[in-house]
């Protein structure tokens, strides 16, 4: 499976959205980009409800049993969301114009603080944290038309409550 939704279905969402593909991009690049896209979108699994219809050997995080919209709405577990695969569409755009933005190569021991090529001197904000999953969590990016896309399939964030 190259990712979700076609290669077809893909170059249509990206003309109606008035993106413009890089000069000579063919259908592998297309599906090379439509897969990095959605192994972009299954890293929001654990948040995502329900459990993988095929169980563990099911390459993709879609189609899902038990699962539910934030709103409690039952989502057919032999069906993926339009909306999922939109969001893996957006996720192989940035991935065709940008391979590799989208799961950047963390190493936390070089990270460059400041840089000056000829009279240019930049400085970049730092963390102080040595946390591995703060360092991850700062290198990720963040897309927000996909979040926004996504954000109804996710398990929703309650107040924790405390009983005493």
């Amino acid at each position: 499976m190259a990712g979700y939704g076609t290669n077809e279905g893909a170059q249509a969402y990206w003309t109606d959205a008035g993106y413009v593909l890089p000069e000579g991009t063919d259908d592998a690049a297309i599906a090379a980009a439509r897969q990095r896209g959605a192994l972009a979108i299954d890293r929001y699994e654990p948040r995502f409800t329900g459990r993988r219809t095929g169980g563990y050997a099911q390459e993709r995080a879609w189609p899902r049993t038990d699962a539910t919209t934030y709103y409690g709405e039952a989502i057919p577990s032999d069906e993926i969301p339009a909306a999922i695969v939109i969001a893996s569409y957006e996720a192989a755009f940035l991935e065709l114009t940008n391979p590799g933005s989208l799961s950047p190569v963390v190493t936390g021991t070089s990270t460059v603080k400041r840089e000056k090529v000829g009279q240019l001197e930049v400085e970049y904000s730092t963390s102080t944290s040595t946390d591995i999953d703060d360092v991850v969590a700062l290198a990720t990016p963040v897309v927000t038309a996909i979040e926004g896309m996504l954000w109804p399939f996710l398990v929703p964030c309650l107040p924790g409550v405390l009983v005493v």
